[in-house]
């Protein structure tokens, strides 16, 4: 089984490897007794994230998700990175391929499958639903630092 690697890390950040999107399909997620989902890693805890979480997965042709779901309080955002399939959200079926992107609040009831004939692979953000205040935008909450940039 395939394991994250630590690149580098500081007083401010981590910087973790999963490898090739390629290589996801050979990492193992253990959910409980005898539940196993092939080709899933979480990064959240390697990296030390405190506000959300991320994981990436790969589907082989044929294969789904395995199980509907919901999330108590997280908001999902999934990122299709490579491959064709299909979303379901609360029954209705979405396709999917390179590029979509699909968000889904908390009580969606989904599930998602590889309808195609490559890897479906993708990356999904985990978060706290409506916790944005007012303020919070990307473009509001960022600070221009006027350094010069040293390489």
């Amino acid at each position: 089984m395939k394991q994250i690697e630590t690149i580098k890390e500081g007083k401010n950040f981590k910087a973790v490897n999963v490898g090739a999107t390629d290589e996801v399909i050979q990492y193992e997620l253990p959910l409980g007794p005898n539940v196993v989902i092939p080709g899933k890693v979480f990064v959240g805890q390697a990296l030390g994230l405190t506000g959300a979480d991320m994981s990436y997965q790969t589907l082989v042709p044929g294969q789904d998700g395995g199980f509907y779901h919901t999330h108590k309080t997280h908001e999902e955002i999934y990122i299709i990175l490579k491959g064709k399939g299909e979303y379901q959200v609360d029954g209705q079926n979405i396709p999917i391929q390179e590029g979509s992107v699909i968000r889904v609040s908390p009580a969606g009831k989904r599930t998602i499958r590889n309808n195609g004939t490559e890897n479906l692979t993708m990356i999904c953000v985990q978060y706290k639903a409506n916790s944005f205040a007012e303020g919070d935008s990307p473009m509001e909450d960022g600070v221009i630092l006027q350094e010069e940039l040293k390489w």
